[in-house]
């Protein structure tokens, strides 16, 4: 099956930009690696969290995706090919297709790197590559898009999971050719 969107990261920045995606009704495959570097964080300054592991941050955003038909699958994604139309993705355990590709790598370029996409310097602290990704996430490779802390932002959870849901608003915007918003209102 060929998806409309893979996202490579399953950490705030992926997870958020699933939620909006599933909900938007695309098709949308996380390949989680299980190495979000949140997976070791507490977390006080998440606005709307009082405080929370990041465990559980990471685990209510998966649900959150879920809910409105997100898949996951567990895996690294060790390739990724233009093919066709759109993009392969190949893990260790499986091939996806799909027409568009967010990567929400965290701290790691490798996939980027091998893939040909543009990197650059890092300015955050310990992170020395992230993807070269304009402000709306597109990269150098056209249909790939980035995310989160590998595109450049801040990686305090809050900001990669907004980064994630603003690419994820581009590329649903893109694959329907118009402005998308999501905005839901209180039930009387």
């Amino acid at each position: 099956m060929a998806y409309d969107i893979i996202i490579i990261g399953a950490g705030p920045a992926g997870a958020s930009a699933a939620l909006f995606t599933a909900k938007a009704g695309k098709s949308t495959l996380v390949i989680d690696s299980d190495q979000s570097v949140t997976k070791r964080a507490w977390i006080e300054n998440h606005y709307g969290v009082e405080g929370i592991t990041g465990p559980d941050l990471v685990e209510i955003g998966k649900k959150q995706a879920a809910k409105f038909g997100a898949e996951f699958v567990q895996g690294k994604a060790t390739q990724l090919n233009q093919s066709g139309e759109g993009f392969q993705v190949t893990t260790e355990n499986g091939t996806y297709d799909s027409k568009y590709v967010i990567l929400a790598t965290g701290l790691s370029a490798d996939l980027a790197e091998a893939s040909g996409i543009q990197t650059k310097p890092g300015t955050e602290p310990r992170i020395k590559t992230v993807v070269d990704a304009d402000a709306q996430g597109n990269t150098s490779l056209k249909g790939v898009w980035a995310a989160g802390t590998i595109a450049g932002v801040s990686m305090h959870t809050i900001v990669t999971a907004g980064d994630g849901a603003k690419v994820a608003i581009n590329v649903i915007s893109e694959l329907n050719g118009a402005r998308y918003v999501d905005h839901d209102v209180l039930k009387a």
